[in-house]
């Protein structure tokens, strides 16, 4: 099989814990890239703070290069962040959520098109949105009607400890989980997108603007955000990190994990080889 594009998650996949790609992936990256073949993030990030990984594989402000940003509820031609498709979540539903991670203590992030609002982050959350390179504002008011008229894309939560995030999910009204898309991310997020907004619908999205057919499609992830890619690819990846529902869903397992240049083995094993 000749595979046209690489849907790759970024953070715990591509991105070593500098938040840098490692030096034989980005060669790989290259070489692909030679052969015609795309490689297009597919993050829960909003696609202004991925700017230093398109600079790192060549495709910042590029012509016919794009992101999957925001779990799938935003693709993006890199070319002067040419918006291709958006999905919005509602105030009302972004409020609801709110006041349910207020009952819990939970640090949480709230995504416009342009900025995150960050409530309440403690001194784990900060470092980790710097390392990223993050654009974001600290509030600390359990408010949020400053954001009533803004386009919001998503909300989530944090906390390390993954059974408080399942006990979190576990006490939100069935007629809300209705409504919304909910998604496990980077071992500390649990994330809210509009119903129906998944990485794998933004990659069949663009795959069909560019004429590439599932079958020709690589997804290399290692949690649940990344399942829905994993499962619609004709070839879908798990870094050896990979949550066990990603494992279980790949059609391969990577020896190396994001550290190791997990990415590269991917890509020198199924198209290089």
């Amino acid at each position: 099989m000749k595979y046209k594009l690489i849907a790759c998650d970024l953070d715990e996949t591509l991105l070593n814990d500098h938040k840098n790609i490692g030096e034989k992936t980005q060669k790989a990256i290259t070489k692909i890239q030679q052969l015609d073949i795309k490689f297009v993030p597919a993050t829960g990030r909003g696609y202004r703070s991925v700017k230093q990984t398109l600079k790192q594989i060549g495709t910042w402000d590029q012509r016919n290069q794009y992101v999957i940003s925001y779990n799938g509820s935003v693709v993006v031609e890199n070319y002067h962040q040419q918006i291709i498709k958006k999905t919005l979540l509602s105030f009302d539903k972004i409020e609801k959520l709110f006041q349910i991670g207020l009952k819990f203590q939970v640090p949480m992030h709230i995504y416009t098109m342009d900025q995150v609002f960050v409530f309440r982050p403690d001194a784990d959350e900060i470092n980790y949105l710097d390392r990223g390179g993050a654009n974001y504002q600290i509030f600390e008011q359990p408010k949020i009607d400053f954001l009533r008229d803004q386009p919001l894309v998503k909300i989530l939560y944090k906390d390390l400890n993954r059974s408080k995030l399942v006990q979190i999910y576990r006490d939100i009204p069935q007629n809300l989980l209705n409504k919304i898309s909910a998604t496990f991310s980077s071992n500390r997020y649990l994330e809210f997108n509009e119903i129906g907004v998944n990485k794998g619908r933004g990659l069949l999205e663009l795959a069909e603007i560019l004429k590439i057919q599932p079958k020709e499609i690589v997804a290399i992830g290692d949690n649940t955000n990344d399942l829905s890619m994993i499962k619609v690819a004709g070839l879908g990846i798990a870094v050896q990190n990979a949550t066990p529902d990603v494992k279980n869903a790949a059609t391969y397992i990577t020896q190396a994990d994001y550290k190791h240049d997990a990415v590269n083995e991917a890509i020198e094993k199924f198209i290089l080889n």
